[in-house]
C-alpha cells in the first residue's frame, strides 16, 4: 500500500441555500487536506459564490462547525479551490477579488489537476 495519500477531488454545485450540504463537503475536504492529501474543490453554479470573501459565514445547523472556520483549516492545510469561469461570469462575480487558494478554471483543468486519478466526491 502506499504511503503518499492520493488525490481528493470535491465537487460542490450548492451555496448557502443548503448550509449543511455545503458543510458536509468541506468537512469531507478538510480530511482529506488535514491528512496531507493534495485536495481540489471545484466550485460550479451557486458554489463559486463561497470563493467570494465575507460570503461563506454562519453555521449550518445546532453542533455544526462555522463555515469560516472550516475555510480556515481548508486553506491552512493547502486545500485549493476551482472556479467555473462560466458561473462566474453568469453570475457577474468579479474574478480578481476571489479568497485565497482560488483560481479560475473550469473541467479542462479539473482534469489536468486530477492527471492519473483522485477519490472524488460530489456534493
Amino acid at each position: 500500500m502506499s504511503t503518499i495519500p492520493g488525490k481528493a477531488a470535491i465537487s460542490l454545485s450548492t451555496g448557502l441555500e443548503d448550509a449543511e450540504r455545503v458543510t458536509v463537503a468541506f468537512l469531507m475536504a478538510v480530511g482529506a487536506a488535514e491528512q496531507g492529501r493534495p485536495t481540489m474543490m471545484f466550485l460550479t453554479k451557486e458554489a463559486v459564490r463561497l470563493a467570494v470573501p465575507g460570503v461563506a459565514v454562519g453555521t449550518a445547523c445546532d453542533g455544526c462547525p462555522p463555515l469560516p472556520e472550516l475555510m480556515d483549516r481548508y486553506e491552512r492545510a493547502g486545500g485549493r479551490y476551482l472556479v467555473c469561469p462560466i458561473c462566474v461570469n453568469a453570475k457577474k462575480i468579479d474574478s480578481g477579488t476571489l479568497i485565497a487558494g482560488a483560481d479560475m478554471g473550469g473541467t479542462v483543468p479539473l482534469w489536468q489537476w486530477i492527471g492519473d486519478g483522485a477519490t472524488t466526491f460530489s456534493f
